[in-house]
């Protein structure tokens, strides 16, 4: 399968919230599908989003927050599951990557699970722990 990887802009953004909501939900990412209106916000406000495509179809897609000269932080890598172990994480971060690659710092927050740290290891990234870092994460629960 052959895909594309583009940047979206703003109103793109906006005309395919459903196919994002969508892969949030094939992922189990219910946290997200669960606030639409703020997926719609978060991403008015992302800094870049990018999509990968097969086709028409948005199989990917990697959101970016922050300031985009010290600091900006992958916010989001998700893949279409049946798609997974094919290249379009790798080519979604790549793109991040090669635009803010002379940013300071890179961060991201993810599952600690094998496959996933291996991923992200493979493109760079360190444990925060390795750093000598720790990282801290406060949730406000839906409702």
């Amino acid at each position: 399968m052959t895909y594309e990887v583009r940047e979206l802009g703003t109103a793109e953004r906006e005309a395919r919230i459903a196919e994002i909501l969508d892969l949030y939900q094939a992922v189990g990412w219910v946290n997200y599908t669960s606030r639409p209106e703020m997926v719609r916000a978060a991403l008015a406000g992302s800094l870049a989003v990018w999509g990968a495509f097969a086709g028409e179809r948005l199989v990917g897609f990697a959101r970016v927050v922050g300031d985009g000269a010290s600091i900006v932080f992958l916010q989001d890598v998700v893949v279409a599951l049946e798609l997974h172990r094919r290249g379009i994480g790798g080519a979604l971060v790549r793109a991040v990557l090669e635009r803010f690659g002379g940013v300071y710092q890179t961060e991201l927050l993810a599952d600690d699970a094998p496959g996933t740290c291996a991923f992200y290891e493979s493109l760079g990234f360190s444990r925060a722990e390795r750093l000598g870092c720790v990282a801290y994460v406060r949730l406000v629960p839906a409702g």
